[in-house]
């Protein structure tokens, strides 16, 4: 592969292992494995995956790196930061990604999730040479970052490490000129510097491909023959500078909807974006619980529950009218704080919040809906 990131691969498809199929608790590897064959028979030869994706690294090992050949696919896999305390971490972190996935170099490694505080965090641990070498050693490919931060902290970030090659960003229409996410300026931010973009959530984990979503009768009546999903692949895949769109597909019918879709993409008709300005209005005008995020409510909370971020994915089921995904987006908001059902019902929170949220209440649905085995 060229030490230069083939741009001509503009709006590709990637397959994301994030939110892999299952059967109870197990991976469902029969599926995924046909999964992958449909992947690379259309062609598609980018997978993502992360060191902190629970069995995902192995995952792909087993459909992917022990069935097909090495040379045919590019594997992108994250270096975390998050609980890392040391280099000799980062170094451990390293060799135990390329023993999960069975392969001796990796393709597009990528610094995790950073932010304007966790990229000062990365320069003291001297993350940003280790890379460096790694690539100098023929270890990894190509060198890059993934970004859940506002665009003041990617503003520095490159501005800092030109070095990195790419950049992997959030960005679906929902999100373009949403101010919690400001994924237009983003968007900007890396084309100012002339990164090559690599494309996450552009269905904000499936929640712009429901089917129940308030939105889909609306897209379904501008094209009956339009997938829901297709409006927002279509949307990211039109950007200058996208080389690759990660869809995490989490069955094998969204794998051969995304694969009929890419097959044919083009861009968006003047007529097509007015039909997805027209959804946003929608999604922005639905029903759902008041919250600022003003943060009054956590501080006394005795179960330390991160209340602001799990009404937000209790928000997501109102408006979509689904809870697919967020299963997974819970489980990351309470991996270092407490469940919805730690709840002891003190009320401290309803005393400090000026929305007067019945926080109490909502603890309790979220909990019913998402903690099922708890």
């Amino acid at each position: 592969m060229s030490d230069k990131i083939q741009t001509e691969n503009i709006g590709k498809l990637g397959f994301g292992y994030m939110r892999l199929p299952r059967k109870g608790a197990a991976f469902d590897m029969e599926q995924i494995n046909k999964m992958a064959d449909a992947f690379l028979e259309s062609g598609g030869t980018y997978f993502d995956t992360a060191y902190v994706y629970e069995g995902a690294e192995i995952a792909l090992r087993e459909s992917l790196v022990k069935r097909h050949p090495r040379k045919n696919v590019q594997i992108a896999t994250k270096l975390p930061l998050f609980s890392a305390k040391s280099l000799k971490q980062l170094e451990e972190y390293f060799e135990t990604s390329l023993e999960r996935l069975g392969t001796d170099y990796i393709d597009f490694y990528l610094l995790h999730s950073l932010s304007a505080k966790s990229s000062k965090k990365a320069e003291e641990l001297g993350a940003w040479e280790y890379v460096a070498k790694l690539k100098e050693k023929g270890l990894i490919r190509h060198v890059g970052f993934s970004l859940h931060a506002p665009p003041d902290d990617l503003e520095e970030i490159l501005s800092k490490h030109p070095e990195a090659e790419f950049v992997q960003l959030q960005i679906n229409y929902h999100d373009w000129d949403n101010p919690d996410i400001n994924a237009r300026r983003l968007y900007e931010i890396a084309r100012k510097y002339n990164k090559p973009i690599i494309v996450m959530e552009p269905l904000l984990a499936g929640l712009l491909a429901s089917n129940t979503s308030p939105i889909a009768n609306h897209l379904r009546s501008a094209n009956p023959n339009a997938s829901i999903a297709s409006w927002a692949l279509r949307f990211v895949a039109q950007l200058d500078g996208v080389f690759v769109t990660l869809s995490g597909m989490s069955s094998l019918a969204q794998m051969t909807d995304n694969i009929a879709i890419y097959a044919d993409i083009n861009p968006l008709s003047k007529e097509e974006q007015l039909v997805i300005d027209k959804a946003v209005e929608i999604i922005n005008s639905a029903q759902r619980i008041a919250c600022t995020d003003c943060r009054y409510c956590v501080a006394d909370c005795p179960s330390n529950i991160n209340i602001p971020f799990l009404i937000e994915i209790y928000n997501n089921y109102l408006i979509h009218n689904t809870s697919t995904n967020l299963s997974h987006s819970y489980k990351w908001a309470t991996m270092n704080t407490g469940k919805a059902g730690d709840c002891t019902a003190c009320r401290a929170c309803e005393d400090r919040c000026p929305q007067k949220i019945e926080i109490v209440d909502t603890l309790s649905k979220i909990s019913a809906l998402l903690e099922a085995n708890r």
